[in-house]
């Protein structure tokens, strides 16, 4: 079993603290794989002082500067690839192959289109032509606590960290404590990469220990989280009290719009894309709505395709399901799956229980349920696991109508192939992102969404924003007094012009 009890603190590994630990389970085996310490408030405090003292120094770097150890950064992610792999699918379940090609690949991704957008960032702008002598000054936001999931550990860490650090901010990391591997080895990375000492801290511990007293601490100027909405009500609510700026990004139940003049592929595409990662994906389309014209059609094709699914074990390569992380998480989808059935759904394919073949582990099996209405829980809840559900509709006002009746609005997608109206759609969805007719976002396209999806945007200069304060400054380019010693105030004018 792997002992990962220490911290990264100050640009060292160090004892915690505390005395508390928790082991790291197999989602495969049920087994322990892992020991990590649970921090205690003195080791989070180190990693404050750690930072508060690494930030005039780092925050004072040419962006030239920092954009030489990103590179360095990539540059060693990328030869540390596969340990980072066999860590993803070690602790959170992920196959390997999906390990590989999109859990570790979308850290790189990230990685890349941060580089791109800091090489061509202006921290320094003119405010208009109308204020020639005024400028715009971005400032790293200070300290800033970042709280990562487990169902996508490598991208929501460079998601964070990287632009964290290309904006002269300094950070403390707490990955989840189910998901703990990956992140030891990527502070190995970043030590490895000559990062300063201080800049980069990290601290293991659960959300009501570490993750609420980072929420709360005075030295921490800005708290980034993805995770639950619940637990990012309760960030939002620990932080008020010291008016630190708050990321949200929280869970989504997004709705995958199928028309009747789709392209062949929609419906197939639909499933297999919710139930990419075992359905694990806040982003994951788990409505999806199919119009009254092909509905049938469309039934019996997604029966077909759900059906070819399949469920493998981690530690093999290929392209099938892995188990969900834990036991809780596990639980957790089969009571879903029987909410549904009592409900009243219609149970296509799958159902409770493990699939056939596997007597342990978190494995679930791909369901489908179809004849269902939006006001049903597994409509309304996110359950996070490879489970969807079907709706019909009619009109495209019916299905604005039920594709925003959600609390959330993260993820919709629409497939049409006529233009005006997909493009209509997108225009009426109240989320953050929407696809039209299975094209993914292009590169560094902002992640986030509104509602209780939550606030703020990751990825690329969007990303960049979010670790930044906005400084107005006048008389950028003017020595000239405008008025005498002891003249009348005169109040600012929000006008252009006179």
């Amino acid at each position: 079993m792997l002992d990962k009890r220490r911290f990264y603190i100050n640009g060292k590994w160090v004892d915690s603290d505390g005395t508390h630990t928790l082991s790291v389970i197999s989602p495969a085996t049920d087994e322990p794989i892992a020991t990590i310490s649970l921090g205690v408030q003195s080791d989070l405090d180190k990693a404050v002082s750690a930072a508060r003292a690494a930030l005039p120094s780092w925050s004072g770097t040419p962006k030239e500067t920092r954009v030489g150890y990103i590179e360095k950064i990539l540059a060693r992610y990328q030869e540390r690839a596969e340990d980072l792999a066999k860590a993803t699918s070690l602790e959170m379940g992920s196959p390997m192959t999906a390990a590989r090609d999109a859990q570790v690949r979308l850290g790189i991704n990230n990685i890349k289109n941060f580089l791109y957008a800091l090489k061509t960032f202006d921290f320094e702008r003119k405010l208009n032509s109308l204020a020639p002598d005024d400028r715009i000054l971005l400032d790293p936001i200070g300290v800033v606590g970042l709280i990562t999931p487990w169902n996508w550990p490598m991208n929501q860490i460079t998601l964070k960290v990287i632009p964290a650090l290309a904006t002269g901010c300094t950070a403390i990391l707490k990955p989840s404590e189910l998901s703990p591997l990956s992140a030891a080895v990527f502070a190995e990375v970043l030590h490895d990469a000559g990062l300063p000492a201080g800049v980069f801290n990290l601290v293991n511990g659960d959300g009501a220990g570490i993750g609420n007293a980072m929420s709360a601490h005075p030295g921490i100027d800005m708290i980034s989280f993805t995770g639950s909405t619940r637990a990012g009500i309760a960030i939002q609510k620990n932080a008020a009290d010291t008016i630190k700026r708050v990321c949200l990004e929280l869970g989504g139940k997004g709705a995958n719009i199928v028309f009747a003049d789709a392209d062949e592929g929609a419906v197939s595409r639909g499933i297999r894309h919710s139930m990419m990662s075992s359905g694990q994906s806040c982003n994951a389309p788990t409505r999806m709505l199919i119009q009254r014209e092909i509905y049938e059609k469309s039934v019996a094709l997604a029966a077909a395709t759900a059906r070819e699914i399949r469920v493998g074990r981690p530690e093999d390569d290929g392209d099938h399901l892995g188990p969900l992380v834990s036991r809780a998480q596990y639980e957790r989808v089969q009571r879903y799956i029987r909410r549904g059935i009592e409900e009243g759904a219609r149970l296509l394919v799958g159902g409770p229980g493990r699939p056939e073949g596997f007597d342990r582990g978190n494995y679930v099996r791909p369901t489908v349920f179809v004849d269902a209405n939006n006001k049903m829980t597994i409509a309304r809840e996110e359950i996070f696991g490879p489970v969807l559900t079907i709706i019909p509709f009619e009109t495209e006002e019916e299905a604005i109508r039920i594709a925003n009746d959600t609390p959330y609005g993260l993820t919709n997608i629409v497939q049409s192939q006529d233009l005006d109206r997909a493009r209509r759609m997108a225009r009426a969805l109240h989320c953050g992102m929407v696809e039209l007719n299975g094209q993914r976002r292009g590169p560094a396209s902002p992640f986030g969404g509104v509602k209780m999806s939550g606030n703020g945007r990751e990825g690329g200069e969007y990303g960049l924003m979010e670790y930044l304060e906005i400084k107005a400054v006048s008389g950028w380019n003017s020595t000239r007094i405008e008025q005498a010693a002891g003249a009348a105030v005169t109040p600012p004018s929000h006008d252009f012009g006179d």
